[in-house]
C-alpha cells in the first residue's frame, strides 16, 4: 500500500525478493517431489536445496529438518511424550516458560496433567532457580523456552537452561521463530535438543516451517500420517513453492544479518528515545538483552486498541503484540507473566523493524505517536 510504514514485522515479513522469485521459479516445476522421474527429481532437487539452506543456517545436518505447514504445526510436533536422545530416558511430563506462544502454551500431545509452567522475571526472562526445582522432581521433562519473545523482543538464557536441563535427564525444545535471521545462532551452541522456526518471519511466504531435530534424536511421532514423506516424520506432499522460497529466503537473510543487526539496533534506539520524550513512558524488557528490531511500550492509561487505530490512520502499522490474537486485543500473557497489571498488560503496543526499514519510517511512526500522546495527555489534563 503506497504512503504507509509497516511497523510489524514480527507479525509477518514481506516476501523477500529472491523468495518470490525462487516461489515463482517453482511454480514453473510440475513433478511430485515422490515421483522417480526426471520431473519429480527436479522438483525433490527444490526441496532439498532449501533443507540444505535452512540446516546450514541453524548448524543442523539436512536430514534432521522436517518441513511442516508452519510454526505452530512446528511446535505441535515437537510437543511430544516420548521423545529421547540416543539412549536416554523417554521424556514424559512438558515444563513451558510462562510467556511462550500460544501453540507452545497449548501443550502439543502431552496431557494437560503433565504440562508445568516456569516462572520469569519482571525483565522478561526465564526464573533459572524456578527451573532447577521443578526438573528437579519427577520424570525426565521436556523443556520449551523460545530463544526471542514475539512481544518484548527478551533473549532467553538457552545455554544456561540447557545445561540445567540435561544435568536433570531432560530435554530442551527452543521456539527460535522470532531469532532466525535478526541474531545469530545455532542448534549446537544452544545445546537444544528440538528447534522450531518459521518461513514468513523471515522473508518467505506463509504457510511452511520446520522442525529441526539435534543428531541422535527419537521418538518423535508424526502429527500426520500416510505417504511417508519427510523421512515417515510428516506426511502429505510437500509444498515445494512455499519450501523453495523458504530456502531462498534464509540464504538472503544469513548473507545480510550482520549488516542488518547493527542498523536495526541503531533505528529502535532512535525509535525508543523518541517515544521516551512522552513523560511516563514504559519500554519493556530495556534492561536485558533484546531483539534488535523489537520495542514493546506503553505509557499508563493507554489502550492498545486505541493506540493500534490511531497509528494506522495515521499511515503506521503497528500491532498490541502477538498477532494470533488480531481482532480479539487482550491483556498480554507475557506481560502479566512478568507481573505488570491488567492495565499495563493490555495497553501494550509493540512496534517491530525490518530490512526495509528507514529513518524516514521511524521519523513518521514517532510523528504519528505524538499526536496520539498529545491526546492521551490533553484528556488526563481535562479528566484531573
Amino acid at each position: 500500500m503506497p504512503d504507509r510504514v509497516y511497523l510489524d514485522w514480527n507479525a509477518t515479513t514481506p516476501l523477500h525478493p529472491e523468495a518470490r522469485q525462487a516461489m515463482a521459479a517453482a511454480w514453473e516445476v510440475a513433478g511430485n517431489p515422490s515421483s522417480v522421474h526426471a520431473e519429480g527429481r527436479q522438483a525433490r532437487r527444490l526441496i532439498e536445496d532449501a533443507r540444505a539452506a535452512i540446516s546450514a543456517a541453524v548448524g543442523a545436518r539436512p536430514q534432521d529438518v522436517v518441513f511442516t505447514s508452519g510454526g505452530t504445526e512446528a511446535n505441535a510436533l515437537a510437543l511430544t511424550p516420548g521423545l529421547r536422545r540416543g539412549a536416554g530416558e523417554p521424556v514424559r511430563r512438558l515444563l513451558v516458560s510462562a510467556i511462550e506462544h500460544t501453540s507452545v502454551l497449548s501443550g502439543g500431545r502431552f496431557s494437560p496433567d503433565a504440562i508445568g509452567t516456569i516462572r520469569v522475571s519482571g525483565s522478561g526472562l526465564i526464573d533459572t532457580d524456578h527451573l532447577r526445582r521443578l526438573v528437579a522432581v519427577g520424570p525426565p521433562a521436556l523443556v520449551s523456552v523460545m530463544l526471542a519473545n514475539n512481544e518484548t523482543g527478551a533473549l532467553q538464557p538457552v545455554g544456561e537452561v540447557a545445561d540445567i536441563v540435561h544435568q536433570a535427564g531432560g530435554l530442551l525444545h527452543v521456539d527460535a521463530i522470532q531469532a532466525l535471521g535478526k541474531i545469530p545462532f545455532d542448534i549446537k551452541s544452544m545445546k537444544a535438543d528440538l528447534v522450531t522456526l518459521s518461513a514468513h518471519k523471515i522473508g518467505g511466504p506463509k504457510g511452511v516451517g520446520a522442525l529441526v531435530l539435534a543428531a541422535e534424536m527419537l521418538g518423535l511421532e508424526p502429527l500426520l500420517r500416510g505417504g511417508g514423506q519427510e523421512l515417515g516424520r510428516r506426511a502429505g506432499t510437500e509444498n515445494v513453492a512455499g519450501i523453495a522460497a523458504f530456502g531462498a529466503a534464509v540464504r538472503a537473510a544469513m548473507g545480510a544479518s550482520d549488516g542488518d543487526t547493527a542498523r536495526l539496533r541503531g533505528l529502535r534506539d532512535r525509535l525508543e528515545g523518541g517515544l521516551k520524550q512522552t513523560p511516563g513512558v514504559i519500554v519493556f524488557s530495556e534492561d536485558v538483552p533484546r531483539l534488535p528490531n523489537t520495542t514493546l511500550f506503553t505509557v499508563p492509561g493507554l489502550r492498545a486498541e486505541t493506540a493500534v487505530i490511531g497509528f494506522d490512520l495515521g499511515g503506521i502499522a503497528v500491532s498490541s503484540g502477538s498477532a494470533c490474537s488480531s481482532g480479539k486485543v487482550q491483556p498480554s500473557h507475557v506481560l502479566e507473566a512478568m507481573g505488570y497489571g491488567k492495565e499495563l498488560a493490555q495497553g501494550a503496543v509493540r512496534l517491530s523493524l525490518g530490512w526495509s526499514t528507514s529513518e524516514a519510517d521511524i521519523d513518521l511512526a514517532l510523528q504519528a505517536w505524538r499526536k496520539l500522546a498529545d491526546a492521551l495527555l490533553r484528556g488526563r489534563r481535562n479528566t484531573a
